[in-house]
Protein backbone atom coordinates (compact mmCIF):
# COMPACT_ATOMS: atom_id res chain seq x y z
CA UNK A 1 0.00 0.00 0.00
CA UNK A 2 2.86 2.34 1.08
CA UNK A 3 4.79 1.62 -2.47
CA UNK A 4 0.93 2.80 -3.87
CA UNK A 5 0.92 5.78 -2.39
CA UNK A 6 4.18 7.01 -2.75
CA UNK A 7 4.06 5.87 -6.94
CA UNK A 8 0.85 7.71 -7.07
CA UNK A 9 2.54 11.01 -5.26
CA UNK A 10 5.39 10.86 -7.38
CA UNK A 11 3.02 9.94 -10.26
CA UNK A 12 0.94 13.01 -9.62
CA UNK A 13 3.75 15.46 -8.99
CA UNK A 14 5.67 14.35 -12.25
CA UNK A 15 2.40 15.68 -14.00
CA UNK A 16 1.72 18.57 -12.70
CA UNK A 17 5.81 19.51 -13.09
CA UNK A 18 5.13 19.02 -16.88
CA UNK A 19 1.85 20.45 -17.23
CA UNK A 20 3.83 23.62 -15.58
CA UNK A 21 6.19 23.27 -17.46
CA UNK A 22 4.31 23.39 -20.96
CA UNK A 23 5.23 19.36 -20.77
CA UNK A 24 8.77 19.38 -20.83
CA UNK A 25 10.49 16.34 -19.14
CA UNK A 26 12.22 16.77 -15.65
CA UNK A 27 15.41 14.08 -15.66
CA UNK A 28 17.29 14.41 -12.28
CA UNK A 29 20.19 12.12 -12.30
CA UNK A 30 20.59 9.99 -9.27
CA UNK A 31 24.42 11.96 -8.45
CA UNK A 32 22.15 14.84 -8.43
CA UNK A 33 19.37 13.72 -5.79
CA UNK A 34 22.18 12.28 -3.89
CA UNK A 35 23.12 15.11 -3.10
CA UNK A 36 19.89 16.85 -1.78
CA UNK A 37 18.17 20.12 -2.04
CA UNK A 38 16.31 21.60 -4.49
CA UNK A 39 15.17 19.02 -7.62
CA UNK A 40 12.32 20.42 -9.31
CA UNK A 41 10.42 23.99 -9.83
CA UNK A 42 7.47 25.30 -11.34
CA UNK A 43 5.01 27.86 -10.33
CA UNK A 44 2.66 25.41 -8.56
CA UNK A 45 5.62 22.50 -7.30
CA UNK A 46 8.63 21.92 -6.11
CA UNK A 47 10.61 19.09 -5.11
CA UNK A 48 13.43 18.89 -2.93
CA UNK A 49 15.30 16.31 -0.72
CA UNK A 50 15.70 17.08 3.06
CA UNK A 51 17.95 16.23 5.43
CA UNK A 52 17.55 17.37 9.26
CA UNK A 53 19.61 16.25 12.30
CA UNK A 54 17.72 18.30 14.56
CA UNK A 55 14.33 19.87 15.61
CA UNK A 56 12.95 22.26 13.51
CA UNK A 57 10.52 25.49 13.95
CA UNK A 58 6.72 24.95 13.64
CA UNK A 59 5.59 25.75 10.21
CA UNK A 60 2.14 26.39 8.65
CA UNK A 61 1.99 27.34 4.98
CA UNK A 62 -1.22 28.82 3.52
CA UNK A 63 -1.54 27.67 0.13
CA UNK A 64 1.29 24.96 0.19
CA UNK A 65 0.12 21.31 0.68
CA UNK A 66 3.35 18.82 1.93
CA UNK A 67 4.10 15.65 0.91
CA UNK A 68 7.09 14.02 3.00
CA UNK A 69 8.25 10.80 1.87
CA UNK A 70 11.01 9.33 4.44
CA UNK A 71 14.52 7.94 2.74
CA UNK A 72 15.82 7.01 6.01
CA UNK A 73 16.35 7.90 9.49
CA UNK A 74 13.23 8.85 11.78
CA UNK A 75 11.43 11.61 13.39
CA UNK A 76 8.78 12.57 15.42
CA UNK A 77 7.08 15.10 13.62
CA UNK A 78 3.57 17.02 15.45
CA UNK A 79 1.04 18.29 13.25
CA UNK A 80 -2.80 20.10 14.01
CA UNK A 81 -3.33 21.70 16.87
CA UNK A 82 -2.11 25.19 17.03
CA UNK A 83 1.15 27.25 16.19
CA UNK A 84 2.69 29.10 19.43
CA UNK A 85 5.01 32.28 19.27
CA UNK A 86 4.14 32.44 15.21
CA UNK A 87 5.11 35.21 12.90
CA UNK A 88 4.81 36.22 9.32
CA UNK A 89 8.94 34.71 7.58
CA UNK A 90 7.46 35.52 3.96
CA UNK A 91 4.00 35.52 2.08
CA UNK A 92 1.75 33.30 3.28
CA UNK A 93 4.42 31.49 5.40
CA UNK A 94 4.25 31.41 9.26
CA UNK A 95 7.25 30.31 11.62
CA UNK A 96 6.59 28.92 15.45
CA UNK A 97 8.24 27.67 18.71
CA UNK A 98 5.59 25.27 19.32
CA UNK A 99 2.37 23.42 19.33
CA UNK A 100 -0.34 23.44 21.61
CA UNK A 101 -3.21 20.38 21.27
CA UNK A 102 -1.10 18.61 18.40
CA UNK A 103 -0.72 15.45 17.75
CA UNK A 104 2.21 13.52 17.51
CA UNK A 105 3.88 10.78 15.01
CA UNK A 106 6.90 8.95 14.72
CA UNK A 107 8.32 8.77 10.93
CA UNK A 108 10.54 6.39 9.72
CA UNK A 109 11.96 4.99 6.64
CA UNK A 110 9.10 4.27 3.97
CA UNK A 111 6.29 6.23 5.87
CA UNK A 112 4.42 9.03 3.37
CA UNK A 113 2.99 12.09 5.42
CA UNK A 114 0.31 14.41 3.41
CA UNK A 115 -0.44 17.84 5.26
CA UNK A 116 -2.69 19.98 3.67
CA UNK A 117 -2.46 23.82 3.26
CA UNK A 118 -2.66 25.46 6.37
CA UNK A 119 -2.03 22.84 9.27
CA UNK A 120 0.80 23.49 11.34
CA UNK A 121 3.27 20.77 11.22
CA UNK A 122 6.80 20.29 13.07
CA UNK A 123 9.86 18.38 13.73
CA UNK A 124 10.06 17.77 17.34
CA UNK A 125 12.55 15.27 17.79
CA UNK A 126 15.28 14.13 15.16
CA UNK A 127 17.25 11.36 17.59
CA UNK A 128 20.14 11.17 15.12
CA UNK A 129 18.95 12.24 11.45
CA UNK A 130 16.06 11.71 8.83
CA UNK A 131 16.24 12.01 5.14
CA UNK A 132 13.06 12.60 3.38
CA UNK A 133 11.68 13.85 -0.06
CA UNK A 134 9.07 17.25 0.35
CA UNK A 135 6.71 17.50 -2.41
CA UNK A 136 4.94 21.20 -2.69
CA UNK A 137 1.92 21.57 -4.51
CA UNK A 138 0.94 25.23 -4.14
CA UNK A 139 -2.85 26.31 -4.71
CA UNK A 140 -3.52 28.72 -6.89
Amino acid sequence: MKRLIVASTLLLSTTLLDAAEDSKVTYIAADQVAKGGSLATAPNLSITVAHRTEAGMVEVHDKETDTFYVLDGSATIVTGGTMVGGSVTGPGQHRGTDITGGQAQRLAKGDVMVIPAGVPHWFKEVPSSIDYYVVKVIAP
